[in-house]
């Protein structure tokens, strides 16, 4: 049986010692369903299967097209695809279109019947009680740990080496097609022939800059339901962003220098710089083009990120004019070779103002001491009293078993926006406030939540979760949703839990107050084995007055039950599948029109002019088809809530929002042992030897798959994934498996 003990003295810890023996604890078996229909599993499983190889297909199949146009083979294909649509609608933007956005669109079509189809979160759970042999997984398993990447896994190690393939192979066809075509300038000085290399190299390394960016915009739609699809999370996913951004900057940085160098060379930089053609590039909405994009990339570098936040939040807002400028410079054809991904970013961008608009209810806030739905799930706010235009991410700490009222986050004061937070709730929390002030609030907007589609933490039977600072977050949310699950006997795998928690301050443990596992079920620990290891860096020795901690808090007077929007892409799976199909059909739509009414009737045929129409085309399918789809959601959201509202107060027993924050004494947390609820050892002025706890691990826990989860600065995160590349490659035939997952710290 797991004890609650607290053990202050660092000559009674051991990462030797057995760690979170089981005991006889044994997950909690439930009576099989009967209800379901065997041939409906069976029917709804063929056509998952069938729905998931055909996106499959499709998926390989675009990829294979980026890999195949820069050949000669592949280019003639390509010229006989566009010669061969010419007459069609849709004439060479159509053959574009097709070929390179209609692939990604039709994938996320396809997606809402595959979610649709999916398992529930009980079912997915309850297959994984079966014992399973420990299996390596290629999005678990570090590889690289140390280097500009950060912990890169083997799964996203095989993807940057797709790209590293792709624009080396795409430079190497290009140049092999450019030579071949240089003789057909006719009698060319040496000189020249360089020149016009140069020149033609120029032009290709912006057709590899746009291949690119078919991709960039994928994993910065928050809500996207391809994300939901692969079940990778925004907070995730943003690094490949991150990544795909700083090769298109080269990339386009390379297409302009050598422009510049030709024209120098030639004698015409100033004439070619405010060049605007009507049948080819527009130079001087390219150097637009790229001044935005520099801008962009230049502040959101981590030094320039984290000192100057609002320099890179506003600067960032300029996607809009580089979108812009970017279809000015290269005209509609070329637009739509990255129009899929773009336009699913701005079905999300649409989705994400709607849902942000509505203001919701502060239940209660506290200032912890040096705290300078799905768990593991990321919201976004906006603090109106703080800044109108801001949004900062915060992880979620709270579990959505805690209650249907409410969701917390735990926020650090380590800039002037957390800092004004930090503030405004002393302020709002004082006795003058209180007395003459008005009624204590907080105007709060969110977008979110975001997360896993499947709440991965919960299939393994065995967790190791590592923190740092602030990192711990998340895990008060894994917490509170393994014992909520364990209480109420839902499906729930983890009954061995063991977190490590760096800390520079012991004043810091105070956020282990969140849980109260008495409050629950005082038996729970005999069901669950969870233990705690804290250290603390900065302290030698534990503080006089160990267990007080100011703080500050605030309750609003009155709550208005305003609840948080369900407009959000990880949502409804019907409504949001729907916002997905609605709108791309009404794009095909809006184009076809554009094209019937008033392209091809005028003969209209400037580059930039299509390709201005064409943004205007997409954003106008958005706001209608798409604001069509949000009026009826939101519609159906009143609706729901309104027969939610009138079957609570019909009812008995009515869940009341709670709005007492924690409890009080003299301005100071009660002298309690805030930690005892659980196993916990507290060691000073020392860091975790994840050697020595990883070995003790491996020894004590047998084979099994153990999730390890890390949320903590990068240095954390690779010193974790290394000692799980170590241990498994040490591993033997009985040992278990360790699992690397990155929980975001910093997006």
């Amino acid at each position: 049986m797991a004890g609650a003990s607290n053990n202050n003295n660092n000559s009674d810890l051991s990462a030797h010692e057995p760690l979170l023996l089981s005991d006889g604890i044994r997950p909690i078996s439930r009576p099989a369903d009967t209800k379901k229909n065997t041939a409906s599993r069976i029917a709804k499983s063929v056509a998952r299967w069938t729905l998931k190889l055909v996106m499959q297909a499709i998926f390989v199949a675009w990829v294979a097209i980026f890999f195949l146009v820069p050949s000669g083979t592949g280019t003639d294909l390509y010229d006989d695809w566009v010669d061969a649509t010419e007459g069609t609608l849709f004439s060479s933007t159509g053959s574009a279109l097709v070929l390179y956005s209609a692939p990604i669109l039709l994938i996320a079509v396809l997606a809402v019947p595959y979610l649709l189809l999916s398992e529930t979160e009980e079912q997915h759970l309850t297959n994984k009680e079966e014992k399973q042999t420990p299996r390596f997984r290629l999005g678990t398993l570090p590889v690289l740990v140390d280097g500009p990447f950060g912990v890169v896994t083997a799964a996203e190690l095989i993807g940057i080496l797709l790209f590293v393939v792709f624009v080396l192979w795409s430079l190497y066809s290009y140049t092999v097609m450019n030579l071949e075509i240089l003789p057909s300038y006719g009698s060319l000085t040496p000189e020249q022939k360089r020149v016009q290399m140069l020149q033609m190299s120029a032009y290709c390394f912006g057709l590899i800059a746009s291949s690119c960016l078919s991709f960039l915009f994928l994993p910065v739609a928050r809500g996207s339901i391809l994300l939901r699809l692969i079940d990778i999370p925004f907070e995730h996913a943003t690094r490949y962003h991150k990544w795909l951004g700083n090769l298109i900057i080269f990339l386009v940085s390379m297409h302009g220098l050598c422009y510049m160098i030709v024209w120098f060379i030639r004698g015409i930089v100033l004439k070619s710089i405010v060049e605007w053609k009507s049948d080819g590039g527009a130079n001087l909405a390219g150097i637009i083009t790229y001044l935005f994009g520099f801008a962009i990339w230049i502040t959101a570098l981590p030094p320039v990120r984290k000192r100057y936040f609002q320099l890179f939040f506003y600067t960032h807002q300029l996607y809009v004019f580089f979108i812009i400028f970017l279809a000015l410079h290269i005209g509609d054809t070329n637009f739509s070779k990255f129009l899929g991904g773009l336009f699913l970013f701005m079905l999300d961008r649409f989705l994400r103002f709607f849902q942000s608009r509505r203001d919701v209810d502060v239940v209660s806030a506290t200032n912890f001491p040096f705290l300078h739905y799905n768990a593991l799930g990321f919201v976004f706010l906006r603090l109106r009293e703080i800044s109108k235009l801001q949004w900062h991410p915060f992880s979620v700490s709270s579990s959505p078993l805690d209650g249907k009222y409410h969701l917390s986050v735990l926020i650090k004061a380590v800039g002037d926006w957390t800092g004004q937070l930090r503030q405004n709730v002393s302020n709002l929390s004082s006795r003058e406030t209180q007395i003459f002030g008005s009624p204590a609030r907080f105007t709060v907007n969110v977008e979110g939540p975001y997360g896993h589609e499947s709440p991965y933490h919960l299939t393994y039977e065995m967790l190791v979760l590592v923190a740092g600072g602030s990192g711990i977050s998340p895990f008060v949310a894994i917490l509170s949703d393994i014992l909520h699950r364990v209480r109420d006997e839902k499906p729930c795998l983890p009954r061995h839990v063991l977190l490590i928690w760096a800390i520079k301050r012991s004043s810091e443990i105070s956020l282990l107050s969140t849980i109260d596992v008495k409050a629950l079920d005082p038996f729970l620990l005999d069901r669950v084995n969870i233990e705690i290891r804290i250290y603390v860096t900065r302290e030698s020795e534990p503080p006089l007055e160990e267990g007080k901690f100011e703080s500050s808090s605030f309750s609003p007077s009155r709550s208005r039950r305003q609840s948080m929007s369900v407009l959000v892409g990880t949502g409804d799976k019907v409504w949001s599948g729907s916002y997905v199909i609605v709108p791309i059909l009404g794009f095909i739509f809006s184009l076809g029109l554009l094209d019937v009414c008033y392209l091809n009737p005028n003969d209209i045929s400037y580059w930039w002019y299509r390709g201005l129409l064409l943004v205007i085309c997409m954003v106008v399918s958005v706001i209608i088809f798409g604001g069509l789809v949000i009026a009826l959601w939101h519609a159906w959201e009143k609706r729901t809530l309104s027969l939610s509202v009138s079957a609570e107060e019909d009812g008995d027993d009515s869940e009341e929002i709670a709005t007492a924050p924690l409890m009080r004494q003299n301005g100071a947390l009660p002298n309690k042992d805030l930690y005892q609820d659980f196993t916990t050892s507290i060691s000073y002025g020392q860091r975790p030897d994840f050697k020595e706890i990883f070995g003790a691990v491996s020894n004590s826990w047998g084979n099994a798959d153990i999730g390890v989860i890390v949320c903590g600065p990068q240095a954390l995160q690779s010193s974790v994934a290394k000692e799980c590349r170590s241990q498994d490659l040490r591993r033997r035939g009985s040992g278990p498996i360790f699992h690397f997952n990155s929980h975001s710290f910093d997006l």
